[in-house]
């Protein structure tokens, strides 16, 4: 899955701080889960509609495998998968309020309560660049071609480098 491919970028983890654990790598895959679904929900039509679903499907089917791989037994995992898509439906909100939010740092703290919400202090130059990155990936997956995001090939940017203070 592209969207698992690009979160799993080792930029976002060491140059912009975001935690190696597995709640940082999950809310990374549901940022970009949501970008995606984000993007589908503004094509409007019914196969956008399919692959929105088809793409919650396969988060829930992946979340299944990884507690089932994590060693969960049976009787729990049905309640963590249930947890975890609660989690990405709620992050989704959380993000999409932020972006049309008119209130300058909305975004930057939706990301410090997620994003980055089991780090005490997170780095405010990773906050930022994490804040940036999402808003080109927005504009990239808007200017991107429909067809490529139906078949399951949304085009994120390239994960931004981190700032070099003298």
């Amino acid at each position: 899955m592209a969207l698992s491919t690009q979160a799993r970028q080792p930029a976002f983890y060491a140059a912009h701080g975001v935690p190696d654990t597995l709640d940082g790598r999950f809310d990374c895959v549901a940022l970009h889960a949501f970008l995606v679904l984000d993007r589908l929900k503004r094509e409007d039509s019914a196969q956008a509609a399919e692959t929105a679903q088809h793409l919650v499907d396969t988060f829930v089917e992946d979340m299944d495998r990884t507690v089932r791989e994590l060693g969960v037994g049976d009787m729990g995992v049905a309640r963590r998968v249930k947890a975890m898509a609660q989690a990405l439906y709620g992050r989704a909100a959380i993000y999409s309020a932020a972006l049309n939010s008119a209130e300058p740092g909305a975004l930057e703290e939706a990301l410090r309560r997620n994003l980055y919400g089991t780090v005490e202090s997170p780095d405010s130059a990773g906050v930022a660049a994490m804040a940036a990155y999402i808003r080109q990936a927005v504009a990239a997956l808007a200017s991107g071609e429909g067809a490529a995001l139906l078949a399951g090939e949304p085009k994120f940017p390239a994960v931004p480098a981190p700032e070099v203070t003298p």
